[in-house]
């Protein structure tokens, strides 16, 4: 199994950035996908999932509005779309695989596969 996270870098406060994330060499029909992300000194939060049992995208309250997730038609690689960001919203983001049903974003604990994480640096 693998996750692979590409995107990320540098960018102004007020612009965007796009993330990406393939989930790949696993054979189940119900898993989850995250996105989560970790701020200095602070702990990993979660953003937002998808869900392959009810084929939808949920959100952590803190988060909805400028964060976006988005699936490709294979439903094994995500996306997350950042606008308007802040430079609060520096940290590294990571991708996570859950081979079993997700409920919840909140919380890290329990995700199965890791990506090696983003650094998203917003400068003010």
């Amino acid at each position: 199994v693998q996750v692979v996270q590409s995107g990320g870098g540098l960018v102004q406060a007020g612009g965007s950035l796009r993330l990406s994330c393939v989930a790949s060499g696993f054979g189940v029909d119900e898993y989850a996908i995250a996105w989560f992300r970790q701020a200095p000194g602070k702990e990993r939060e979660g953003i937002s999932f998808f869900s392959s049992s009810d084929d939808r995208i949920y959100y952590a309250d803190s988060m909805k509005g400028r964060f976006t997730m988005s699936t490709d038609n294979d439903k094994h690689t995500v996306h997350l779309q950042m606008n308007s960001l802040k430079s609060e919203d520096t940290a590294v983001y990571y991708c996570a695989l859950d081979l079993s049903v997700r409920t919840t974003v909140a919380g890290s604990g329990g995700w199965d596969y890791w990506g090696k994480g983003t650094l998203v640096t917003v400068s003010s």
